[in-house]
Protein backbone atom coordinates (compact mmCIF):
# COMPACT_ATOMS: atom_id res chain seq x y z
CA UNK A 1 0.00 0.00 0.00
CA UNK A 2 2.92 2.55 1.07
CA UNK A 3 4.62 1.31 -2.60
CA UNK A 4 1.67 2.45 -4.61
CA UNK A 5 1.13 5.81 -2.47
CA UNK A 6 4.74 6.73 -2.96
CA UNK A 7 4.40 5.81 -6.70
CA UNK A 8 1.13 7.52 -6.83
CA UNK A 9 2.58 10.54 -5.55
CA UNK A 10 5.79 10.36 -7.74
CA UNK A 11 3.18 10.70 -10.59
CA UNK A 12 1.13 13.76 -9.60
CA UNK A 13 3.61 16.17 -10.88
CA UNK A 14 3.62 14.51 -14.24
CA UNK A 15 -0.24 13.69 -14.30
CA UNK A 16 -0.62 17.73 -13.38
CA UNK A 17 2.02 19.03 -16.48
CA UNK A 18 -0.27 16.97 -18.67
CA UNK A 19 -4.04 17.67 -17.47
CA UNK A 20 -2.26 21.75 -17.50
CA UNK A 21 -0.64 22.12 -21.24
CA UNK A 22 -4.23 22.77 -22.59
CA UNK A 23 -4.67 25.44 -20.36
CA UNK A 24 -0.96 26.86 -20.40
CA UNK A 25 -1.43 26.84 -24.62
CA UNK A 26 -4.60 28.95 -23.83
CA UNK A 27 -2.53 31.47 -22.28
CA UNK A 28 0.24 31.28 -24.99
CA UNK A 29 -2.52 31.62 -27.93
CA UNK A 30 -3.98 35.09 -26.16
CA UNK A 31 -0.44 36.36 -25.58
CA UNK A 32 0.48 35.58 -29.13
CA UNK A 33 -2.84 37.18 -30.52
CA UNK A 34 -2.66 40.13 -28.09
CA UNK A 35 1.00 40.73 -29.01
CA UNK A 36 0.44 40.96 -32.34
CA UNK A 37 -2.63 43.09 -32.25
CA UNK A 38 -1.29 45.59 -30.39
CA UNK A 39 0.87 47.32 -33.18
CA UNK A 40 -2.31 48.63 -35.92
CA UNK A 41 0.49 49.21 -38.88
CA UNK A 42 1.59 45.65 -38.67
CA UNK A 43 -0.99 43.58 -37.09
CA UNK A 44 -4.44 41.47 -39.10
CA UNK A 45 -6.87 44.31 -40.44
CA UNK A 46 -9.75 44.45 -37.53
CA UNK A 47 -12.46 44.74 -40.94
CA UNK A 48 -11.34 41.18 -41.94
CA UNK A 49 -11.53 39.61 -38.33
CA UNK A 50 -15.01 41.36 -38.06
CA UNK A 51 -15.75 39.31 -41.07
CA UNK A 52 -14.05 36.02 -40.45
CA UNK A 53 -16.69 32.98 -39.66
CA UNK A 54 -13.69 31.34 -37.70
CA UNK A 55 -9.65 31.70 -36.43
CA UNK A 56 -6.95 29.32 -35.24
CA UNK A 57 -4.58 30.44 -33.48
CA UNK A 58 -1.45 27.86 -32.80
CA UNK A 59 1.03 29.32 -30.60
CA UNK A 60 4.96 28.16 -31.07
CA UNK A 61 4.49 25.24 -34.12
CA UNK A 62 7.93 23.84 -34.22
CA UNK A 63 10.06 22.46 -37.40
CA UNK A 64 9.63 18.87 -37.58
CA UNK A 65 13.09 17.82 -38.76
CA UNK A 66 12.93 14.38 -39.89
CA UNK A 67 10.25 15.72 -42.23
CA UNK A 68 12.03 18.29 -44.90
CA UNK A 69 9.59 21.02 -44.51
CA UNK A 70 7.53 19.79 -41.92
CA UNK A 71 5.59 21.04 -38.73
CA UNK A 72 4.10 20.22 -36.12
CA UNK A 73 2.22 21.91 -33.21
CA UNK A 74 -1.13 22.58 -31.39
CA UNK A 75 -3.56 25.34 -31.19
CA UNK A 76 -7.49 26.41 -30.82
CA UNK A 77 -10.04 27.50 -32.76
CA UNK A 78 -12.68 29.53 -32.72
CA UNK A 79 -16.45 30.09 -34.73
CA UNK A 80 -18.41 32.89 -34.30
CA UNK A 81 -21.56 32.23 -32.01
CA UNK A 82 -25.09 31.93 -33.20
CA UNK A 83 -25.77 35.56 -32.77
CA UNK A 84 -22.89 36.39 -34.98
CA UNK A 85 -21.36 38.69 -32.93
CA UNK A 86 -19.40 36.63 -30.47
CA UNK A 87 -16.88 34.05 -30.69
CA UNK A 88 -17.19 30.43 -29.34
CA UNK A 89 -15.68 28.21 -26.86
CA UNK A 90 -11.73 26.99 -28.20
CA UNK A 91 -12.02 23.85 -29.61
CA UNK A 92 -8.40 22.17 -29.90
CA UNK A 93 -6.37 21.41 -32.98
CA UNK A 94 -3.43 19.62 -33.83
CA UNK A 95 -1.40 20.68 -36.88
CA UNK A 96 1.15 18.30 -38.88
CA UNK A 97 3.13 19.11 -41.95
CA UNK A 98 2.65 21.96 -44.52
CA UNK A 99 5.27 24.44 -46.52
CA UNK A 100 5.16 28.11 -45.01
CA UNK A 101 7.45 30.01 -47.14
CA UNK A 102 10.32 32.28 -46.73
CA UNK A 103 9.38 31.16 -42.78
CA UNK A 104 10.35 27.52 -43.54
CA UNK A 105 13.97 27.80 -41.75
CA UNK A 106 12.66 29.31 -38.37
CA UNK A 107 12.22 26.67 -35.40
CA UNK A 108 9.10 28.11 -33.83
CA UNK A 109 6.40 29.62 -35.35
CA UNK A 110 3.07 31.43 -34.18
CA UNK A 111 0.22 31.02 -37.40
CA UNK A 112 -3.00 32.41 -37.43
CA UNK A 113 -5.55 31.30 -40.09
CA UNK A 114 -8.59 32.98 -40.65
CA UNK A 115 -11.97 30.95 -42.45
CA UNK A 116 -13.57 33.15 -44.39
CA UNK A 117 -16.68 31.93 -45.70
CA UNK A 118 -19.13 29.08 -44.20
CA UNK A 119 -17.56 26.60 -46.51
CA UNK A 120 -14.46 27.08 -45.27
CA UNK A 121 -15.40 27.06 -41.68
CA UNK A 122 -17.87 23.53 -42.50
CA UNK A 123 -14.47 22.11 -43.75
CA UNK A 124 -12.31 23.04 -40.87
CA UNK A 125 -14.91 21.27 -38.22
CA UNK A 126 -14.15 18.16 -40.51
CA UNK A 127 -12.25 15.63 -38.24
CA UNK A 128 -9.14 15.78 -40.63
CA UNK A 129 -8.84 18.75 -42.97
CA UNK A 130 -5.69 19.90 -45.37
CA UNK A 131 -5.24 23.66 -45.87
CA UNK A 132 -5.31 23.93 -49.89
CA UNK A 133 -6.57 20.75 -50.70
CA UNK A 134 -9.99 21.66 -52.04
CA UNK A 135 -10.39 25.70 -50.26
CA UNK A 136 -8.05 28.44 -51.63
CA UNK A 137 -5.80 29.60 -49.49
CA UNK A 138 -3.93 33.14 -49.45
CA UNK A 139 -1.43 35.09 -47.50
CA UNK A 140 -3.04 37.54 -45.32
CA UNK A 141 -2.68 40.99 -45.63
CA UNK A 142 -1.32 42.79 -42.45
CA UNK A 143 -2.33 47.30 -41.68
CA UNK A 144 -5.41 48.62 -40.28
CA UNK A 145 -7.62 48.20 -43.61
CA UNK A 146 -7.87 45.27 -45.91
CA UNK A 147 -9.83 47.62 -47.87
CA UNK A 148 -6.85 48.39 -50.22
CA UNK A 149 -6.44 44.36 -51.16
CA UNK A 150 -7.34 42.88 -54.29
CA UNK A 151 -10.39 41.20 -54.93
CA UNK A 152 -8.63 38.09 -56.02
CA UNK A 153 -7.11 37.98 -52.33
CA UNK A 154 -10.46 38.61 -50.52
CA UNK A 155 -12.37 35.43 -52.49
CA UNK A 156 -9.78 33.33 -50.39
CA UNK A 157 -11.48 31.05 -48.29
CA UNK A 158 -8.52 31.06 -46.29
CA UNK A 159 -5.60 33.70 -45.33
CA UNK A 160 -2.53 32.65 -43.77
CA UNK A 161 -0.43 34.56 -41.05
CA UNK A 162 3.04 33.38 -39.30
CA UNK A 163 5.49 35.35 -36.76
CA UNK A 164 8.94 34.13 -36.61
CA UNK A 165 11.51 35.95 -34.94
CA UNK A 166 9.11 38.58 -34.18
CA UNK A 167 8.03 39.79 -38.15
CA UNK A 168 4.84 39.01 -38.41
CA UNK A 169 3.28 38.91 -42.46
CA UNK A 170 0.81 37.18 -44.37
CA UNK A 171 2.48 33.81 -45.35
CA UNK A 172 1.29 30.89 -48.19
CA UNK A 173 0.59 27.83 -46.11
CA UNK A 174 -0.34 25.03 -48.04
CA UNK A 175 -0.40 21.38 -47.07
CA UNK A 176 -0.42 21.58 -43.20
CA UNK A 177 -3.38 19.13 -41.63
CA UNK A 178 -5.43 19.96 -38.88
CA UNK A 179 -6.80 17.67 -36.84
CA UNK A 180 -9.47 17.72 -33.59
CA UNK A 181 -7.71 16.86 -30.62
CA UNK A 182 -10.16 14.73 -28.33
CA UNK A 183 -7.65 14.45 -25.82
CA UNK A 184 -7.10 18.37 -25.03
CA UNK A 185 -10.65 18.72 -25.47
CA UNK A 186 -11.54 16.26 -22.64
CA UNK A 187 -8.82 18.35 -20.78
CA UNK A 188 -10.78 21.26 -20.72
CA UNK A 189 -14.60 20.26 -20.72
CA UNK A 190 -14.42 16.82 -18.96
CA UNK A 191 -15.24 14.32 -21.75
CA UNK A 192 -14.21 14.13 -25.60
CA UNK A 193 -15.94 16.65 -27.40
CA UNK A 194 -15.66 16.70 -31.14
CA UNK A 195 -14.17 19.88 -32.33
CA UNK A 196 -17.99 20.66 -34.24
CA UNK A 197 -19.92 20.19 -31.27
CA UNK A 198 -17.62 22.29 -29.10
CA UNK A 199 -18.28 25.91 -31.39
CA UNK A 200 -21.58 25.33 -32.34
CA UNK A 201 -23.42 24.53 -29.67
CA UNK A 202 -23.01 27.50 -27.90
CA UNK A 203 -21.61 26.34 -24.62
CA UNK A 204 -19.88 28.50 -22.58
CA UNK A 205 -16.45 29.59 -22.86
CA UNK A 206 -14.26 28.34 -20.08
CA UNK A 207 -12.84 30.34 -17.57
CA UNK A 208 -9.15 29.13 -18.78
CA UNK A 209 -10.31 30.67 -22.68
CA UNK A 210 -11.92 34.31 -20.87
CA UNK A 211 -8.97 36.52 -21.78
CA UNK A 212 -8.52 34.95 -25.62
CA UNK A 213 -12.08 35.07 -26.64
CA UNK A 214 -12.52 38.74 -24.86
CA UNK A 215 -9.35 39.73 -27.22
CA UNK A 216 -11.20 38.42 -30.24
CA UNK A 217 -14.18 39.87 -29.51
CA UNK A 218 -12.70 43.51 -28.47
CA UNK A 219 -10.40 43.40 -32.46
CA UNK A 220 -13.55 42.10 -34.36
CA UNK A 221 -16.76 44.07 -33.43
CA UNK A 222 -19.11 44.15 -36.55
CA UNK A 223 -20.52 47.08 -37.54
CA UNK A 224 -24.29 47.48 -36.87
Amino acid sequence: MRLILVATLALAPVILARESEPVQRLDEAAAVFGEIMAVPDRSIPEDLLANAHCIVIAPGVKKAAFIFGGRYGKGYLSCRDKSGSGWSAPATVRIEGGSMGFQLGASSTDLILLVMNERGAARLLETEFTIGAGASVAAGPVGRSAGAQTDALMRAEILSYSRSQGVFAGVALKGATLRQDLDDNETLYGKKLENREIVTSGMPVPQSAAALIALLNKHSKRER
